[in-house]
């Protein structure tokens, strides 16, 4: 103990301590205790800026991450809005596609006040020969029987070629062994509408027994004229898009478009009762 006291070392905190205690009181009593006060200002400034600078990255990071859960919430909460306004919106267009549709149905009604009809739904559809075949949920339970015509407000769909206590099937037009007596409405000359098979995976069908001298031209109307068909009279089956001679049988052949998209049916109207037309 005796050896360390002798050492410089020693010595060097004893002068240390001594200056440490003299010195502030001496200037303390004299009235130069600011002097102390800057110069320990001074030396600790560094340390206090750089503990501010800490104190505010913690602080600027703890804000962040609460900023961040408060955006993740809106976004939460504004895509749940989203979602619902989404949901409002096609029920919306649900609503409005249907009360379009309960209208044309009415203003066929209006139209044709001589025929029954019963309104069905589209739940499915099978593969036919060439085209769509339409499975609906009404059946005999409702009035509907085989053979029946299916239309909807624009025009001719088919006819019921199944059907069962509560469904039935309807082939298109535009299948190869579907015939209909048909009419030009301008200038009411006669023809047989088909199916063919290399015309219905283009959508058309063909009028065909179309005599040599017609002016057929393209976008006339064509109508079901009741003969030779299960089809009532009158009812629009398509437009002409062309019209060619057919060599086998000098007559010309107009080839028509069907006034519904055979794509796009999600109703339709089963014809239950109607006049037959009686060939004379």
């Amino acid at each position: 103990m005796s050896g360390f006291i002798k050492t410089k070392f020693f010595m060097v905190l004893v002068v240390l301590m001594i200056i440490l205690t003299v010195v502030p009181s001496v200037l303390a009593a004299t009235g130069g205790g600011g002097y102390v006060k800057n110069a320990l200002n001074v030396v600790t400034s560094p340390f206090r800026q750089l503990f501010g600078y800490a104190t505010n990255a913690i602080s600027g990071f703890t804000s962040y991450f609460t900023e961040f859960d408060r955006i993740v919430e809106e976004n939460k909460a504004l895509r749940e809005e989203i979602k619902e306004l989404g949901e409002r919106l096609s029920d919306a267009e649900e609503t409005e596609r249907m009360n379009e549709w309960l209208y044309r149905y009415l203003e066929l009604k209006r139209e044709h006040a001589d025929f029954e009809f019963v309104a069905g739904t589209v739940t499915g559809r099978e593969s036919g020969n060439y085209m769509t075949v339409f499975i609906l949920d009404k059946g005999t339970h409702q009035g509907v029987a085989k053979g029946m015509p299916a239309v909807t407000d624009y025009g001719v769909v088919g006819y019921v070629s199944e059907v069962g206590l509560n469904w039935c099937k309807v082939v298109t037009i535009l299948e190869s062994d579907v015939a209909s007596g048909a009419y030009i409405k301008r200038t009411d000359e006669t023809g047989i509408v088909e199916g063919d098979f290399t015309l219905a995976a283009d959508g058309i069908c063909k009028m065909s027994y179309i005599s040599a001298e017609s002016d057929v031209t393209q976008g006339d109307v064509i109508l079901t004229s009741g003969y030779g068909s299960v089809y009532p009279r009158g009812l629009v089956i398509g437009y002409v898009e062309r019209v060619e001679p057919d060599p086998n049988t000098q007559s010309l052949v107009a080839y028509i478009r069907p006034a519904q998209d055979m794509t796009n049916i999600k109703e339709l109207m089963i014809i239950t009762d109607y006049e037959v037309v009686t060939d004379e």
